[in-house]
């Protein structure tokens, strides 16, 4: 098989792995689109959003700062501290392809650098086909752009009521996260304890409780993050052998 044809079955094998990430994807994007209406977006500009920037968590903390009034540097601050994880997805990704992979595809590959593509992608037996990511991105991408998209404009036209009952699946996502998670490591589950008891108390203490929702979002991320990284360092695994040509 010429590396046309090898290109090709691994495109078409990232979009069908990438077909339940994406009905996965229009459902919390869904959410999301309701949460920027919310904030005063429209749907274009929820759309705008979504397609450059494929970060759930990244995008909600955006939306939060634009309901909240903040300002540009504030917001560009909040996406960046939360989506720092896939900073650390990208060197692993990095290290799965091909090192002679040319500079063009190391610039798409970053693009749908997400935890579910991810998960994917480092899940392949051997070097990654960046033909794999691009297939999965294919079908993912346009599957949360639309339901952000549908979001918002159905953010305009339901009752409140359907509207905050479909707003709901927005925390439900974070419970899907944080949950598996927690049960794996005890850590994290005290940390989670811990984010959240501290979040509470900013918004009681009565000093505290002026800083607006984005700059709060900024402050307990740094100092939460940078205490666990130097409490409870993540040990390095042993390093297995080379893997294999797909």
């Amino acid at each position: 098989m010429n590396t046309r044809e090898q290109n090709r079955t691994w495109f078409f094998k990232g979009m069908k792995d990438g077909i339940p990430i994406a009905m996965g994807y229009f459902a919390v994007a869904f959410a999301l689109g309701i949460a920027a209406k919310k904030a005063g977006m429209t749907a274009s500009q929820a759309g705008i959003m979504s397609i450059t920037m494929l970060a759930s968590a990244g995008q909600y903390g955006a939306i939060t700062v634009i309901a909240g009034g903040g300002g540009y540097v504030r917001m560009a601050v909040t996406t960046l501290i939360v989506n720092l994880r896939y900073l650390l997805m990208s060197c692993a990704l990095s290290q799965k392809v091909d090192p002679n992979l040319g500079l063009r595809h190391r610039f798409l590959l970053s693009y749908p650098v997400t935890d579910e593509i991810f998960g994917i992608a480092m899940a392949v037996p051997g070097r990654l086909n960046p033909f794999y990511n691009y297939g999965a991105a294919t079908v993912a991408a346009p599957g949360w752009t639309l339901g952000a998209i549908l979001g918002a404009s159905a953010g305009a036209i339901l009752p409140q009521k359907v509207e905050n009952a479909l707003s709901v699946a927005l925390y439900g996502m974070f419970l899907a996260i944080i949950i598996p998670a927690g049960k794996k490591n005890r850590t994290v589950a005290g940390i989670v304890a811990i984010a959240m008891m501290s979040s509470f108390l900013f918004t009681k203490i009565p000093v505290l409780g002026e800083i607006s929702s984005g700059m709060q979002i900024i402050v307990l991320t740094v100092l939460i993050s940078g205490a666990v990284a130097v409490f409870f360092p993540v040990r390095e695994e042993s390093e297995g052998g080379e893997p294999g040509e797909p």
